[in-house]
């Protein structure tokens, strides 16, 4: 990454780097979402959620090997920092959440990183809104033509096949006729050949 990633962060940089080393300041966690706001106003600044998404996600993978980071993400204080991101309103965690989609790469322990945050922050969402929020910009970055990006297509077959998430237990992939049949469809470009129609139909799953 060649570009100024930590240009938009200002000046919590040096309270964001406190917290990543130790944890331990709850009061910048609790302070953090206005800081993501441009000066005087609550417009939600998309540069600085970006370079935030970006820095906490290069600080975990220095000191996650890459078979770690699916097992390791809960209770670290990068991850804190993103779960709070999803206490922001529909507009801030769309932000946020195509912030981390942007990072669905090319296969790359970055792009296995970014794409448990984003099946840990579906899983763990006590709020339905954000777990259709996480599949709404996936789907939407889906239904365009292809080619898609490797980790864009990973992270939603994980999604949809995997039992641990529920996704075709969801309310909002049931809501109307036609939002199903875009699901399957989508499931089924995202599905290689061969594999089981219950997957795309939401009656079973990929073992």
């Amino acid at each position: 990454v060649y570009s100024n990633i930590t240009g938009p962060l200002g000046g919590m940089q040096t309270d964001l780097d406190e917290f990543l080393s130790s944890g331990q300041k709850k009061a910048f966690l609790a302070g953090l979402l206005p800081r993501l706001c441009k000066d005087k106003s609550n417009t939600i600044d998309a540069a600085r959620v970006n370079s935030l998404v970006l820095y906490v996600g290069m600080k975990a993978m220095n000191r996650l090997h890459n078979s770690q980071i699916a097992h390791s993400l809960a209770h670290t204080p990068e991850m804190e920092i993103l779960q709070k991101l999803m206490e922001f309103d529909d507009r801030g965690r769309f932000i946020s959440l195509n912030a981390i989609a942007n990072q669905l790469r090319y296969p790359s322990s970055h792009t296995h990183y970014y794409s448990c945050v984003m099946l840990f922050l579906f899983s763990e969402a006590k709020d339905d809104g954000v777990k259709e929020q996480v599949t709404r910009v996936l789907l939407e970055r889906l239904i365009v033509h292809r080619p898609h990006p490797w980790g864009l297509l990973i992270t939603f077959t994980e999604l949809i096949k995997n039992q641990r998430y529920q996704f075709w237990n969801q309310p909002f992939t049931r809501c109307a006729t036609e939002i199903e049949q875009v699901f399957e469809s989508v499931a089924k470009s995202c599905i290689p050949p061969g594999a089981s129609s219950a997957v795309v139909s939401g009656r079973g799953l990929l073992q």
